[in-house]
């Protein structure tokens, strides 16, 4: 069976997140975008851990489920430690196989940071140091280094994260079988990384409220089984593990350097030709994903290392709603189109991967169906993102006419 799994995500005992994400309207978002797999997140949280004890049914292949919608027990915790003479601070998302498991992990992580501050706990635990003590409660436990670029909280961040993965993990890289990308870059960014052809590269939303929920995901062919995910995670298995659903990277909010306080975005081109400084305030620029992954590739743009993970670059339906008619995600008016397409079709995803565009067009107008067109086959344009400014995305062009019929072309999985 394919199933979609975004398993990085956030409770609303998350700063900054939603007071929609609890158990109730997770389950009913993945049914509307047909996810069939959502990580629970900030299990680390007493009161989150509590409630979900109350509304998951355990299975017996080491998920739960809530009115049909699977979890996994996962959560995001942020490592700060001084390592190398700097202080460090890496996220990391961390998976669970049952409550008993994490009932013993949160008892260790408990005494580096005080569980009960945040959704995403701050420990002054370093990394490897966290593994190996996951490792020891249980084997079936994995850590993922989360959007592995992203400058300020991540394994390869500018500001605080490592050159490399084994100096993040030293002698427990062995047991790091997966890393994330982040929004800001994709899977053909990271390949440039020859020392990423050992791991799988994952995908997820790291989602602080329901309808973000999908954003990335990863494509599996295989059971709702946590072990056999961990599994196919494991042993990169390319045979199940079918692709991963990515933003265009440009549209992440690290994408380019820049500075949002003068309002500035920067290629690595133009931050080397001003020297490394801000041309507005003269200050150093936020080093975005772009420009971090220049740093450190050891290959050229465009190689694809054998036995890949496929990907697809998509935009969200409600974005591209939304500038098909001219209004913002989440307003009344964009929001009744979503729901009638991911009713017809039967989810978001449905529509956005697997539905005829001339089909889509008789339950919707001809510009949305034009934009769904475009989006598959990446014909868009983007003023990438920078310090924290997500990147403004345009799927037409002002005044532009659409046709009144499409050529139809069925949707590819491009392998770049």
């Amino acid at each position: 069976m394919r199933i979609i799994a975004d398993l990085h995500l956030h409770s609303r005992y998350s700063r900054a997140t939603s007071r929609d994400m609890d158990v109730e309207n997770m389950a009913r978002w993945a049914k509307i975008k047909g996810i069939a797999l959502l990580g629970t997140g900030d299990f680390t949280h007493p009161v989150w851990l509590r409630e979900l004890r109350a509304r998951l049914r355990p299975t017996d292949r080491g998920l739960y489920v809530h009115d049909g919608t699977h979890f996994m027990l996962t959560v995001e915790v942020s490592n700060v430690y001084p390592a190398g003479g700097r202080l460090r601070k890496i996220h990391n998302i961390i998976c669970a196989p049952s409550f008993e498991t994490v009932d013993k992990i949160n008892a260790v992580l408990g005494r580096f940071g005080n569980l009960l501050a945040d959704g995403r706990p701050t420990l002054t635990l370093p990394s490897d140091r966290m593994v190996e003590y996951l490792m020891e409660i249980s084997p079936d436990c994995m850590v993922i280094p989360a959007h592995a670029w992203t400058p300020w909280f991540s394994l390869y961040g500018s500001n605080s994260g490592f050159d490399r993965i084994a100096e993040c993990f030293g002698d427990q890289l062995k047991h790091i079988a997966a890393v994330e990308t982040g929004l800001s870059s994709d899977p053909l960014m990271n390949w440039r990384l020859s020392e990423l052809d050992r791991v799988v590269l994952v995908s997820n939303s790291d989602a602080h409220s329901p309808a973000k929920l999908g954003r990335e995901a990863n494509v599996f062919a295989c059971e709702l089984d946590y072990f056999e995910i961990m599994r196919v995670l494991r042993e990169k298995d390319t045979s199940r593990f079918l692709y991963t659903i990515e933003f265009f990277p440009e549209e992440g909010k690290y994408h380019y350097d820049g500075h949002r306080a003068c309002n500035r975005r920067m290629s690595p081109k133009e931050t080397k030709a001003a020297g490394g400084k801000c041309p507005t305030c003269g200050r150093s620029p936020t080093v975005g994903v772009m420009h971090r992954v220049e740093l450190l590739a050891d290959r050229e743009e465009g190689y694809v290392p054998e036995g890949a993970v496929p990907y697809r670059n998509l935009i969200p339906l409600e974005e591209i709603i939304a500038e098909a008619n001219g209004a913002q995600p989440g307003t009344a008016g964009v929001r009744e189109v979503y729901f009638k397409l991911c009713q017809a079709f039967g989810g978001e995803f449905n529509v956005l991967l697997e539905a005829p565009i001339e089909e889509v067009r008789r339950h919707t107008s001809p510009r949305i169906a034009e934009g769904l067109h475009r989006v598959r086959e990446g014909r868009v344009s983007i003023a990438p993102g920078y310090d924290g400014v997500f990147g403004e995305i345009s799927i037409f062009k002002d005044g532009e006419e659409i046709r009144e019929s499409l050529e139809e072309e069925p949707a590819q999985i491009t392998l770049f």
